[in-house]
């Protein structure tokens, strides 16, 4: 027998061994689609549960090919037509909208709502958490105008009151209506975040502070982006030194200088020091600056020294020249307007800070109690405003939240009395733990 004759044999009888191997497999297991196998281990089957891989995989080959989604798809509210679905249907909040033009008397304790267009400074700044929350479960972005409103000369003002009191709140509508008045806007919702180490920082032995490059660019961003036809308007009216010996000529326009901060990161500081310095010598335009979370400028911040020493806030370049407006007059024609939150603890309301405030005269500080002399500095001259829900706010904001559908029973005079006097006049107690809470909440 020759060579290739023996070959033949043994291939043939390879291929014998393998069909008969293959009826053996569809036999000993449950029959298998057309086009697909079941894999053999190196050393053998491994019984039920390579059983049960083989199918998980089948399972996902068909999926993949078939192109399912592999997961509940919910079907669209506009094709849900049944009366049963549209009794609990949410509707968007209709009411006024929040105008400078819009506030007179007989728009205020009442509910209104924030238009908040692209460029608007409230969505282009941001705003604090709990305010983000509220706007998130109503339909529409709204809040209730004080009804105790006071003109007031007052260019400096810091807002105070136990949390949940409205500070944050009546501090967005002051943003709104200088916004729509026409004045120009630089609005900083969370403090905390200049002092939390959330930002690269670099010493500047020329200031002697850390700069903030990445946050001072990103705020002459988002004033730019707000204020960019007022801006269009206005010039620098003396020569502005930046940095290496750069300078920008008298006359030059505010955009090209907030361009400057824009295209070059390191210059970013300087140029927003240099741009609310124009601002306030400036008269054409009023100018307002918001600050909320105000206490975290006056406490010890996350970051520290190359000797790994604690840095206070205004040693920091963003807070220090913030600080610099709330504490002395520097706007010839505007306002700088501060919150107080005592809802973070990490950076609450110092007792030092409350006594500097005259939030309450009756608590010294300790003796023992070493007062940072910049305390006193920055917060010369600012004063205190107070804010508590009166009966006809709360029922504004009791229909508001009754049009929204939010709450857990039925809506009565019974329920708003009883949550009102539990939460006394604090608007976020009267929402939260009054009107929104359940047995289990």
């Amino acid at each position: 027998m020759s060579f290739l004759t023996a070959v033949t044999r043994s291939r043939a009888s390879l291929n014998t061994f393998r069909e008969a191997g293959t009826s053996l497999q569809a036999r000993s297991y449950a029959a298998q689609g057309k086009g697909t196998s079941v894999k053999q281990h190196a050393q053998g089957f491994k019984g039920a549960k390579s059983q049960k891989q083989a199918k998980k995989q089948q399972r996902l080959e068909a999926m993949r090919s078939n192109k399912s989604p592999g997961a509940f798809v919910p079907l669209p509210t506009g094709q849900l037509k049944h009366e049963l679905f549209q009794s609990q249907r949410l509707d968007e909040l209709v009411l006024p909208d929040f105008n400078a033009e819009d506030l007179t008397e007989g728009n205020l304790g009442k509910a209104m709502a924030f238009p908040l267009p692209e460029n608007d400074a409230v969505r282009v700044f941001g705003v604090p958490r709990n305010v983000l929350l509220d706007f998130r479960i109503l339909s529409k972005a709204a809040s209730v105008v004080p009804a105790s409103q006071e003109s007031s000369q007052k260019s400096r003002i810091v807002l105070s009151g136990s949390a949940g009191s409205g500070k944050s709140f009546l501090l967005i509508q002051g943003v709104e209506y200088a916004a729509s008045a026409g004045w120009l806007v630089m609005y900083i919702p969370r403090a905390i975040n200049l002092v939390n180490s959330s930002t690269p920082y670099s010493y500047d032995l020329r200031t002697q502070t850390y700069l903030q490059p990445v946050f001072a660019q990103q705020t002459l961003q988002r004033f730019r982006t707000v204020n960019q036809h007022a801006l269009s308007s206005l010039a620098a009216e003396d020569k502005i030194d930046l940095d290496d010996g750069l300078s920008l000529p008298q006359g030059t326009p505010l955009l090209t200088l907030i361009d400057v901060g824009l295209k070059d990161l390191i210059s970013a500081p300087i140029v927003l020091a240099a741009l609310l310095e124009a601002l306030g010598k400036q008269t054409k335009i009023p100018v307002l600056l918001a600050i909320d979370d105000f206490q975290a400028f006056f406490t010890r911040t996350a970051y520290k020294t190359p000797q790994f020493q604690t840095i206070r806030a205004w040693h920091l370049s963003m807070p220090r020249l913030i600080l610099e407006y709330t504490s002395a007059p520097k706007m010839a024609r505007g306002a700088v307007i501060g919150a107080l939150s005592l809802s973070d603890k990490t950076y609450g309301l110092l007792q030092e800070l409350r006594h500097a405030l005259g939030l309450q005269p009756s608590l010294q500080p300790s003796p023992y109690l070493k007062v940072a002399p910049e305390i006193k500095t920055f917060t010369r001259g600012i004063q205190i405003l107070k804010e508590k829900l009166n009966v006809n706010e709360a029922a504004s904001l009791f229909e508001v939240w009754n049009k929204n559908k939010s709450f857990h029973s039925s809506a009565n005079d019974e329920l708003f009395l009883a949550k009102y006097t539990e939460s006394g006049g604090n608007p976020r107690d009267f929402v939260w733990k009054g009107l929104l809470s359940t047995l289990q909440t």
